[in-house]
């Protein structure tokens, strides 16, 4: 038996991974796919802090973003340079891979084209290439993904809202040290322009609806050649409940993504060392009671619960803005005061503390069109 086994080898199933066996645990990770970080679906942005949680190398490192440029409906930039940098574009695959790696050298045991076909009792039931087969364990962490069989297996609530994504690879010309960011591409979201380094840029786009259509459109104002495309799902809003049953989901499976980009690493990555921890002493102390599963819930709200419940909140009202109301935000936010305070605060990652500020501002709230009712009141006390 094993203490812990993970079920999915992405950047959160490798972190638990590793973590889990640094801690001197009995750790398994299975991974349905022939190869660890394949298929990519995934922009490969990080931030600054969400490569560090990932404990790489720069090797997979392919170009590094210094801030963003956003764009209205007429196409003219509002421009937000750090001066320094902010984010990295990666290879996906071969971080997923040094993750492995690393945990691997760890201790963790690793099992590829094997994937969960049910659960019986303290036990994942798998097939694979030996055929069927069944892996008992004291802890089971799913980072399987926004459509985590686990939790479906488990009854596991699932994250409020599924975007669909689609993101072609393009030649590319513009400048390589800034994000370009779309909110007109698609209403309910955006499209993004992500450098990728060797005249290579990311063109992609998220939304709740006619998500081909707008990525057809947008593909098209960007080149419109496709060097790859992926496909792909972004879970927002955490499930009311990530833990039960000896199971906990981390990442992706959990719907732990930031609202107000998409991204899932530096949230995911903490979520899996949070489960890790809660894994090691349960195991110590042999007790694997609901209640204390409920202790990783506890420590993932407290690290960055209240950024994602915002974050949910700012989307809802982007969600309700229309084009011009997105165009007189944008407007306002070159005020060079402004701005200056996006660079001084912004923080991918946590952007909270500069959203309160940012609402705080009458001049933003006015050219928003937002109501200062009582949600907004609650998010700016």
């Amino acid at each position: 038996m094993h203490d812990v086994v993970v079920v999915g080898a992405g950047p959160c199933g490798t972190a638990a991974a590793r973590a889990c066996a640094e801690q001197g645990l009995s750790t398994l990770c299975i991974e349905e796919h022939g190869t660890i970080g394949h298929p990519v679906q995934c922009a490969g942005l990080l931030s600054t802090a969400a490569f560090e949680a990932c404990r790489v190398s720069r090797r997979v490192i392919l170009a590094t973003m210094k801030g963003t440029k956003i764009y209205d409906s007429e196409g003219t930039p509002l421009t937000i340079d750090a001066g320094e940098p902010k984010a990295h574009v990666v290879d996906r695959g071969a971080l997923d891979r040094e993750m492995a790696g690393a945990a691997a050298r760890a201790g963790a045991e690793f099992r590829v084209k094997t994937a969960v076909c049910g659960l019986s009792g303290h036990g994942v039931l798998t097939r694979g290439p030996g055929g069927r087969g069944e892996i008992p364990f004291r802890i089971l962490i799913a980072a399987d993904g926004v459509r985590s069989p686990v939790a479906r297996m488990r009854s596991l609530p699932r994250p409020r809202l599924v975007l669909s994504a689609l993101q072609a690879e393009v030649p590319f010309r513009g400048d390589q040290e800034m994000v370009g960011i779309y909110p007109h591409a698609s209403p309910d979201f955006f499209g993004w322009v992500i450098p990728a380094g060797e005249g290579r840029a990311r063109v992609g786009l998220a939304g709740c609806r006619d998500v081909k259509e707008r990525f057809g459109r947008f593909l098209g104002e960007h080149g419109g050649s496709c060097l790859a495309l992926v496909s792909g799902a972004i879970p927002l809003g955490p499930a009311e409940r990530t833990s039960g049953a000896r199971t906990l989901l981390v990442g992706d499976a959990a719907g732990l993504v930031k609202p107000t980009s998409g991204g899932g690493v530096y949230t995911g990555v903490r979520s899996a060392l949070h489960a890790a921890a809660v894994a090691a002493e349960c195991c110590r102390r042999g007790t694997f009671r609901d209640r204390d599963l409920a202790d990783y819930e506890r420590r993932w709200k407290e690290d960055f619960g209240r950024e994602l419940e915002i974050g949910w909140h700012l989307l809802r009202i982007r969600q309700q803005m229309t084009a011009g109301e997105m165009d007189a935000m944008l407007d306002a936010l070159r005020d060079p005061e402004i701005t200056e305070i996006i660079v001084r605060q912004g923080d991918m990652d946590r952007p909270v503390a500069l959203a309160r500020r940012l609402l705080a501002n009458p001049r933003v709230i006015r050219a928003a069109g937002i109501l200062v009712g009582p949600g907004v009141r609650a998010f700016l006390t």
